[in-house]
């Protein structure tokens, strides 16, 4: 069985990745970075790091065409700002009822429906990306859900004529719990990238470095990358 792993160069990708390399072996994993007309390219070069550190060959697609008519804070195009608050506190503002702003509109369904093409085409089974639990609290990311998940495997499974399934292995866990497991598999955190803003260090601010500092802390260490 041969692997493709969507590898955003973040925390969940990048444990997707080592789980992956852990069980089928780097000569039988593909990792794939998606730009999508985001604001900076840092988490780019942290996609390119870990799979050089996994030896792992890494393809490159972009989308950023898809995205062009979308005012998502995350896009080069927008007019808004990236939000320096929780996922929590931004969930209380849409009353749980719509996405939040850093949502990039079905991103994760292009993404695995591109992923598909491709995996068919260097003979791969299997689709890893990692969407989790937190990512779905309360509509914040509603393409990271489990009925999502479930509904794209559908999909693809039967448009594949059966060849191809996609797995998300945290989709029912917490951030924290995926750092556990990653600890345990020696994922090189030092070389990802969270944030959401392109600067020198991370901003500490935006809700996916308050996520991923909760996440390290959790489990009584400090965050790699940030040493």
């Amino acid at each position: 069985m041969k692997a493709l792993v969507l590898a955003s160069g973040g925390v969940d990708s990048t444990t997707a990745l080592g789980l992956a390399v852990d069980k089928y072996g780097a000569n039988n994993v593909v990792a794939l970075t998606v730009s999508y007309g985001q604001k900076h390219d840092k988490e780019i070069k942290a996609a390119k790091d870990v799979a050089k550190y996994y030896g792992v060959e890494l393809l490159s697609l972009d989308l950023a065409k898809i995205f062009e008519h979308s005012n998502c804070s995350l896009l080069k195009q927008s007019t808004e700002e990236i939000p320096e608050e929780s996922y929590a506190e931004q969930i209380q503002k849409t009353g749980g009822e719509r996405p939040v702003s850093t949502y990039v509109p079905f991103r994760n369904g292009l993404f695995l429906s591109t992923a598909a093409s491709i995996a068919l085409s260097k003979d791969c089974g299997i689709i890893y990306y990692g969407a989790h639990a937190d990512d779905s609290a309360g509509c914040a990311y509603p393409d990271c859900s489990p009925a999502f998940n479930k509904a794209m495997n559908e999909a693809i499974y039967e448009g594949s004529g059966k060849q191809l399934h996609i797995e998300a292995p945290f989709v029912n866990m917490k951030k924290a719990d995926i750092v556990k497991l990653g600890l345990s598999l020696n994922v090189p955190y030092e070389l990802t990238w969270s944030c959401y803003e392109g600067k020198d260090k991370p901003c500490g601010k935006c809700a996916t470095c308050l996520d991923r500092a909760a996440a390290f802390e959790a489990n009584g260490v400090s965050d790699p990358a940030l040493k």
